[in-house]
């Protein structure tokens, strides 16, 4: 097998090219933005620092290696054949999941999942589970059978420490490309004045402060065969963390929000910078200092029923932002043009992305 290995970075569709920007950034080069993820190449040490630091994608494929097969006994026999010794260990349970297209002669799923598991079984002596944490992924497009292993294992936007979530939030990995979307550097201050479970704050905290987003929790690459666990731990020690002036912002009207939002920024070793406090949108205040970002992802008509009193409340966002926050930019994460509208801000719109079963997009402003 090749010390070279193809690695794709899976993200939400519309911000390829966004997660492409922060793997160059962090040397991972070239980085090609193709539909649904980021493709670059490395070898295994780059796979776990991309788990490690990057912190919108939301997994890390690794492929192991393809070979041609146009029925199923074919691919019964080569996949005995496979080195599956170099990546995978006897001893740690594997699920197989398999995706196939019309233009290969083998179509069905559910049998070439079989072949697969009975060759990993009968040839590794790997025992095969639906609830395994490592996932093998085998795709079979125009005959030719590729394998991919899921080197992450749980989503990377568990980072690890995050306890409470209110009811609709947005995921780390989501709010990460789009503070990045909105500019962000971790050079200015950030305020989300609907905070939920402070997801944006403590975001744009850990980046001013170099934290990696994988610094707290296990990964799936952690159970192969190529792991090394003394390389890992000094790739992880080598990641230090930074100083940074910049002091992050929650509000929301519901009390229980600023609890969870305090409480996961605690977990998180952020509560140093970031500030949450119980404020109504009317009542928002500009944080002394330099003007900065605010970005929010606000309540939108089908996550909350009926839309009439939401125009309401995004046309008192924008009054507010209009008296009080002269220079900052504004960022607003929606399902529709009309309630991004509805402020009477000038805002520019982003590229669709799934969220939550809708569609949204990043709407945002000049400086104000």
């Amino acid at each position: 097998m090749s010390d070279k290995l193809d690695i794709f970075l899976i993200c939400p569709p519309g911000l390829e090219a966004a997660l492409a920007s922060e793997a160059q950034e962090n040397g991972f080069a070239p980085a090609r933005a193709v539909a649904g993820g980021v493709e670059v190449v490395g070898g295994w040490p780059d796979v776990w620092r991309a788990n490690l630091v990057l912190r919108g994608a939301v997994r890390v494929l690794v492929r192991i290696g393809s070979f041609r097969a146009f029925h199923l006994a074919q691919l019964d026999k080569r996949a005995r054949k496979f080195p599956w010794a170099d990546v995978l260990r006897p001893d740690v349970p594997v699920r197989v999941e398999v995706s196939t297209n019309k233009r290969s002669k083998i179509y069905h799923a559910g049998a070439a999942a079989q072949r697969i598991e009975t060759a990993l079984k009968e040839s590794l002596g790997a025992p095969v589970s639906a609830d395994a944490a490592l996932t093998l992924k085998a795709r079979i497009e125009d005959n030719l059978v590729t394998f991919s292993l899921d080197s992450s294992g749980e989503s990377l936007h568990k980072r690890g420490f995050k306890e409470a979530v209110n009811k609709a939030p947005m995921r780390e990995t989501l709010a990460a490309l789009f503070l990045r979307e909105a500019g962000y550097t971790g050079a200015e201050p950030v305020l989300d004045p609907m905070c939920g479970s402070g997801t944006f704050p403590i975001e744009a905290a850990e980046i001013a402060l170099g934290l990696a987003p994988g610094r707290a929790r296990r990964f799936a690459f952690e159970s192969l065969a190529s792991f090394d666990a003394p390389a890992w731990e000094s790739l992880r020690s080598s990641v230090t963390p930074r100083q940074s002036e910049q002091r992050f912002y929650g509000s929301d009207r519901d009390q229980g929000a600023i609890t969870m939002s305090t409480r996961n920024a605690a977990a998180a070793g952020v509560q140093d910078h970031t500030s949450f406090t119980c404020t109504s949108i009317s009542d928002l205040k500009r944080p002394e200092g330099p003007a900065g970002l605010v970005i929010l992802n606000p309540p939108y008509g089908a996550r909350i029923g009926n839309k009439k009193p939401l125009f309401a409340l995004h046309a008192a966002l924008g009054t507010t932002l209009k008296a009080e926050f002269r220079g900052w930019r504004v960022a607003i994460i929606t399902t529709e043009a009309s309630l991004a509208k509805a402020t009477g801000l000038a805002l520019s719109a982003g590229p669709y992305v799934p969220h939550g079963g809708l569609k949204v997009r990043l709407y945002q402003s000049g400086p104000l």
